[in-house]
């Protein structure tokens, strides 16, 4: 789907806010509220917008620990990887899951209540899946940066 600056106007004033409704979002981007939600429901059509949600403070509902983590297979493991991509599915504490370049194969994000939640993920699930080699944990002691929101200048646009 080509994106014009009108469209990329849309995403941008939706990231900072997708509870906007339409009228208000039309005024801000000069055009009918028609229009505008002809655009608005092209972009979820084609899959630009996948979908909308409510971004909580992961410390004030009490997830204290927040870490990075590298998983490292063992290839004598017959169907290591469709094993590992089906069990993290089942782990609410894996909040991203990323196949990697580099020695290991996955860098996951996980949320943890505190640390003895996490060693507890560490050793009784992550230790334990089949295949499983090498963990190389990183805690996160400050965020500088965390977003959703991608930048328009990053978006590609058809003007």
């Amino acid at each position: 789907m080509e994106l014009d600056k009108t469209d990329l106007a849309i995403l941008h004033f939706l990231q900072q806010d997708g509870r906007m409704n339409n009228s208000d979002l039309a005024d801000k981007i000069f055009l009918s509220a028609s229009s505008c939600l002809r655009r608005v429901r092209a972009l979820e059509e084609g899959g630009i917008i996948a979908s909308y949600c409510a971004v909580l403070d992961s410390n004030a509902v009490g997830l204290e620990v927040d870490a990075f983590v590298q998983v490292t297979m063992r290839r004598d493991v017959e169907q290591w990887h469709e094993n590992f991509s089906k069990e993290i599915q089942h782990w609410p504490e894996v909040v991203g899951c990323f196949i990697i370049t580099g020695d290991a194969n996955y860098l996951l994000r996980v949320r943890a209540r505190n640390l003895k939640h996490y060693s507890v993920f560490i050793m009784d699930r992550l230790y334990k899946t089949p295949g499983v080699l090498d963990i190389r944990s990183n805690i996160v002691l400050q965020s500088l940066k965390d977003t959703h929101v991608i930048d328009s200048g990053l978006l590609k646009s058809s003007d």
